[in-house]
């Protein structure tokens, strides 16, 4: 939803500068920005957008939605790595001098898809003023009444919305931060200190794997009252040590508002069953990690108040894992795993879901960390041939 904004703001921003340079849009996705990214970008005039998403880190039908992609201005390559690989190298693009030169000679300036770009945040500010509003208007809270929100989170863009809500005036109880096996993000708040010098584990939400947190960055100046300076010492010691801690106080304030925890595999399929056998609703293995945390939650502090469970996915996207974890069936091929599911649960394959089947690969480029810049080049220099057509 948010990604059907963002390249509207784009080509408004483009009217107004009146400059005759293009958007070229650089992302890296850990699974579903990178077909949203694409689809909203696809076609619209002045724009052209480039996805790098990790080789072995997405779904089958994540990767699917992705390299089937059509349209003239968009392009799609995989990367050896992981998602902090490819989301580190889109980085450092941004930073190189030498990189933007080129990329202006062609006839554009760089923009970003993901939540690293704020104009892909914003608009996400409004799922949680929609849910409150839903709430007071089917009468299960009253104006004014505190509601929690439990997000599934890896590079913190999501959450970051719900806590720009809260200070925009939303009457938000607690936030609620569900992490994967990859719980960076749950000792950052439990202890105060954030430490990438762990295992980066695969899982089956994938979308969450994750050790660098691009948005936590915004949530730390927010904190430190906009001490740029605090900011810019802990990015250093970052980028330098592989981690770094806030002060007590600041540990303080976020523990007020922020409460964090983490599931395991065996606990994501556990919630995924338990939530179909009980509502006969059908999650996905990301919004099961909010499930499940949730459910720590309420054990941890018995505040049974009324909380909203972001979903963040179609179950279908993640056949295999979900299949598994209803039925206990393992079925190697994705569609024929979907339509076991559908069989066994009665939630119907969305269309766009079975129609990849059919689908053709367009783009099955894959490349090096080191190979991303001439990944780009290439796709500029295709995209000035169809001009020229």
């Amino acid at each position: 939803m948010a990604l059907q904004v963002l390249p509207r703001l784009i080509s408004a921003a483009l009217e107004l500068r009146g400059g005759r340079q293009d958007v070229l849009v650089l992302t890296a996705t850990s699974g579903d920005t990178g077909k949203a990214a694409l689809e909203g970008f696809r076609d619209v005039p002045r724009t052209a957008i480039e996805v790098f998403y990790p080789a072995e880190g997405v779904s089958a039908l994540q990767k699917l939605q992705m390299v089937t992609q059509d349209g003239r201005n968009t392009d799609v390559c995989a990367v050896r790595g992981n998602f902090d690989d490819a989301q580190t190298g889109v980085k450092q693009l941004f930073m190189d001098a030498g990189f933007r030169r080129k990329v202006s000679d062609a006839g554009y300036m760089l923009s970003s898809a993901n939540s690293i770009n704020i104009g892909r945040l914003v608009p996400q500010v409004a799922y949680y003023v929609w849910a409150y509003v839903q709430l007071v208007a089917s009468g299960r809270i009253e104006q004014g009444e505190k509601v929690n929100f439990c997000v599934p989170t890896g590079n913190f863009g999501n959450i970051l919305a719900a806590y720009y809500a809260h200070r925009c005036g939303l009457p938000v109880g607690r936030l609620i931060c569900a992490s994967n096996k990859n719980n960076i993000l749950t000792d950052f708040f439990q202890k105060g200190g954030y430490d990438t010098r762990r295992t980066f584990y695969k899982t089956m939400s994938p979308s969450m794997d994750i050790l660098v947190s691009s948005n936590l960055e915004r949530l730390l100046f927010e904190i430190s009252e906009r001490d740029e300076q605090a900011v810019v010492g802990w990015m250093q010691s970052l980028a330098n040590d592989g981690r770094y801690e806030i002060p007590p106080h600041a540990r303080n304030e976020l523990r007020t508002l922020f409460y964090a925890d983490f599931c395991s595999e065996e606990e994501t399929a556990a919630a995924i069953k338990k939530t179909f056998d009980d509502f006969g609703y059908l999650i996905d293995t990301h919004t099961a990690v909010a499930q499940c945390v949730y459910g720590k939650y309420v054990g941890d502090t018995a505040d049974t108040g009324v909380t909203v469970v972001v979903s963040t996915a179609n179950p279908y996207k993640f056949t295999q894992d979900v299949l598994r974890a209803v039925g206990g069936r393992d079925i190697d091929d994705a569609f024929a795993a979907a339509e076991k599911l559908e069989q066994m649960t009665g939630v119907p394959v969305p269309a766009r879901i079975s129609e990849l089947k059919m689908r053709p690969v367009l783009h099955d480029q894959e490349v090096e960390v080191s190979g991303q810049a001439a990944a780009v080049y290439g796709f500029v220099e295709r995209i000035k041939e169809w001009g020229d057509a």
